[in-house]
């Protein structure tokens, strides 16, 4: 038996997909959160795969997943999202997800998705894995990651403020709060060593960051 959690803020969304696991044969819903509050308090180490939306109210996804997983390693984090760029599947991974669809997936991929990383494997949607596939050949074959100083995280908060976007904007790409982003932008100009945002956009373009893609 496949025990599940499904984690979404839209109740429509939720309920349908709790009604579709509750179709297949071997799998239980065992728990459901709209917030990630909710899922905090509400998973336990008795849940296999976690069903995770990255949009959670004025909550990440992505940051519950990374919660989760610090929480309980053997947990399972399948994310179905609307969104599909690049930041968000990468994010999602480095969080600890094990998969990741969109939220146009068949019932049909749904079940294949959960088994799979129930079973330990990591699965892609087919939408999303030609171009996490594009991505990662790209990071493999580039050179030394500019100011190692800096976490991923805080590279990715960089590489975006040097493409000239606002708070709003990046927490939007990086299913963040505007509350992580401030602070992550704090860090960056502190380790840095520059005054303000104009003067570590300069020096991030000076490094190669903010190139669209």
């Amino acid at each position: 038996m496949i025990r599940v959690a499904v984690v979404d803020d839209h109740p429509v969304f939720r309920l349908g997909m709790v009604a579709l696991l509750a179709s297949l044969d071997a799998v239980d819903v065992v728990a459901q959160a709209a917030s990630r509050e909710e899922a905090l308090a509400t998973i336990g180490p008795d849940v296999d795969v976690v069903i995770m939306d990255l949009h959670l109210g004025d909550d990440s996804g992505t940051e519950t997943t990374r919660e989760l997983v610090r929480r309980m390693p053997d947990v399972r984090v399948l994310v179905v999202t609307m969104l599909e760029d690049d930041e968000s599947v990468v994010a999602s991974v480095r969080a600890g997800a094990r998969g990741y669809l969109l939220k146009g997936a068949t019932p049909a991929e749904v079940e294949r998705a959960v088994r799979a990383v129930a079973n330990g494997e990591v699965i892609l949607g087919p939408q999303v894995a030609a171009r996490a596939m594009t991505y990662l050949s790209g990071a493999r074959t580039a050179g030394p990651l500019p100011f190692p100083e800096l976490t991923d995280r805080e590279r990715e908060v960089l590489d975006l403020v040097a493409r000239g976007y606002d708070n709003t904007t990046i927490s939007r790409r990086l299913v963040l709060s505007p509350k992580t982003v401030r602070n992550h932008v704090a860090n960056v100009l502190t380790k840095l060593g520059v005054p303000n945002r104009s003067e570590a956009l300069l020096l991030a373009r000076d490094r190669g960051l903010g190139a669209a893609t």
